[in-house]
């Protein structure tokens, strides 16, 4: 089987992005961190050429958090591309947006509970 998670080459992308967070990033990793969720959920992880926010490998689960550089026409088009190909490998993909975060907190964790405790086989 081919090697998709944490590719070396992507390494030091991996720690930089972990270095320069954004502050709905730092928020939302705060609540997650550790096993706060029930599961061990890792941030800047990468998969395949990708680098995903959060992830949490139990219950194959992305969590993304995003900010207004997601709404150009040619960015939803490359994310469009990156969820299928996360998808290809039975990924599920939890998207927020900056201000969900910032605004309403208690719901962007009560629907990543929620998806962590809804197992793959279940979707």
């Amino acid at each position: 089987q081919t090697r998709i998670y944490n590719l070396p080459q992507y390494k030091e992308r991996r720690r930089e992005l972990r270095r320069e967070m954004t502050a709905p990033e730092i928020i939302l990793w705060e609540n997650l961190r550790g096993s706060q969720m029930g599961c061990r959920i890792r941030r800047q992880h990468g998969i395949g050429q990708y680098i995903v926010d959060f992830y949490c490998a139990s219950a194959r689960l992305i969590i993304e958090i995003d900010g207004s550089v997601h709404d150009s026409i040619a960015r939803v088009e490359y994310d469009d591309i990156r969820d299928a190909y996360l998808e290809s490998f039975g990924h599920r993909i939890l998207r927020f947006t900056n201000q969900q975060v910032l605004n309403d907190l208690s719901t962007v964790l009560f629907q990543i509970r929620a998806a962590i405790q809804k197992t793959p086989s279940q979707t």
